[in-house]
């Protein structure tokens, strides 16, 4: 873990620099990419009509004009039909660890879709659901010891739901078979890591235990579905994890009108954990859209500035499928409900701008201790978010209207000095000269020197 030296400026600012190297994470590191990567969670059921890995591979090329690295799709194995729900059940009750959902295709179908992501040049991970399986899992037949049990001796149902019942860690042979299963993804589809849902339901030695072994075929990447605020030891075994907290606050910010230095706060707290692994900013994903709202209903006026907010901070930038059109409804999640797609994408070359900036840029290396990041002050920090992200001689200036209101402002701070040129508008702008803002309600610049 690094540790940071953390700065205030008239109570706003915060720079990030790493001191010293004081913990190795327990394996070595995945490629470079990981640092410059965004991920773009696929949810082939109801991305095309059709729902299968060969309609999904038709849009291949279209993501990847649009800036897309890697491709996260949502759990790929066969689904528990004994108490599924809906016609179609979740795909996060499992019926089989180490075979393909024939509601997506043939396993040779997925394999010919992850060789063609990779010659696009996309990084492909899939959902892992190591904390429980459906009712009617191969293991419950031919290992029902390898799951937990009530009193009465019958499987224990997950919490809150009634679709799934939980593995038990306890059991040496049960993690080794998870183990096995693990490795068949990355041996027979080369697959280049995972997305680990629930990663915090699972005990924290489990994954210590996994990762270096399934490593032994090849460096993967990893992202857990926990927050590091909550759940710290998690970060010495994941690349990345979930910035829940973020989310929940940034939501209650727009909606209950709260102080936007409780913001500032919160992202102190995640900058203090340090560049030892990364955090994930999103606006909207699966668990979200369908039982919460799509980020339009969360963040209403500020959803733009939320978004470029998720791909200029330190760390990755997260994204759902449809998000590109934008997509406006809540997506069903137990039945066959589209994306009803149009040819416009509203929102592509919006994402294509941050996505390519952030893969290019080296200011905006996520989990980089070089790159340091400064809280900016204005003439408006109870409306305005302006931050500084610096490498070197690089720079990117990112300034937010988090307001519901029209807001005049200027920049005043010793930071931030020079010519930089709108990566959305093509304008250079002085910095010496020009500090004066005139926002609306919604408006964002993203400024690179």
């Amino acid at each position: 873990m690094k540790k940071l030296i953390l700065l205030a400026i008239m109570g706003l600012g915060i720079i990030s620099c790493a001191t010293q190297n004081t913990t190795k994470k327990m394996t070595e590191q995945p490629k470079e990419w990981k640092h410059t990567t965004n991920i773009y969670e696929v949810n082939v059921r109801q991305y095309t009509k059709e729902g299968t890995f060969r309609a999904f591979e038709k849009e291949m090329p279209r993501l990847k004009s649009m800036g897309v690295k890697t491709l996260w799709f949502m759990p790929v194995t066969p689904i528990a039909q004994q108490n599924k729900k809906g016609s179609l059940g979740s795909q996060y009750a499992a019926a089989d660890y180490t075979s393909i959902n024939p509601e997506f295709g043939t396993m040779d179908d997925f394999k010919h879709m992850v060789n063609e992501a990779h010659r696009l040049g996309f990084k492909v991970i899939i959902d892992w659901v190591a904390n429980h399986t459906g009712w009617d899992h191969v293991w419950t037949k031919t290992h029902p010891e390898f799951y937990l049990k009530d009193p009465d001796g019958s499987f224990h149902r997950a919490s809150g739901m009634d679709d799934i019942i939980e593995l038990d860690y306890k059991n040496q042979e049960m993690r080794l078979a998870m183990i096995d299963a693990m490795k068949f993804w990355i041996r027979e589809t080369g697959i280049d890591g995972f997305r680990c849902d629930l990663a915090s339901w699972v005990e924290v030695d489990f994954w210590q235990q996994a990762r270096p072994e399934v490593e032994k075929i090849k460096p993967l990447f990893w992202i857990g579905e926990y927050d590091e605020l909550e759940n710290p030891e998690y970060g010495k075994v994941f690349d990345a994890s979930y910035s829940w907290k973020w989310m929940h606050k940034s939501e209650d910010y727009y909606k209950k009108n709260l102080p936007i230095q409780e913001l500032k706060d919160l992202l102190i707290q995640y900058s203090n954990i340090g560049d030892g692994s990364m955090r994930a900013w999103f606006t909207s994903n699966h668990d979200e859209n369908s039982w919460n709202g799509t980020e339009y209903e969360k963040y209403g006026v500020i959803t733009k500035p939320m978004a470029v907010f998720s791909a200029t901070w330190n760390g990755i930038p997260l994204l759902y499928s449809g998000q590109e059109l934008p997509n406006m409804k809540r997506l069903e999640f137990f039945e066959k409900d589209p994306i009803q797609w149009t040819n416009t994408y509203q929102m592509a070359e919006f994402y294509k701008t941050l996505l390519n900036l952030k893969s290019s840029n080296p200011a905006l290396r996520g989990g980089d201790p070089n790159v340091g990041t400064y809280l900016l002050n204005t003439t408006a920090n109870d409306k305005i978010f302006s931050y500084l992200r610096k490498n070197g001689n690089y720079e990117v200036l990112v300034v937010l209207n988090m307001s519901k209101d029209s807001v005049d402002f200027s920049i005043e701070d010793e930071h931030l000095s020079g010519s930089f040129k709108n990566v959305f508008t093509k304008m250079n702008r002085n910095f010496g000269e020009e500090k004066n803002f005139n926002f609306k309600p919604g408006d964002y610049a993203v400024f690179e020197k």
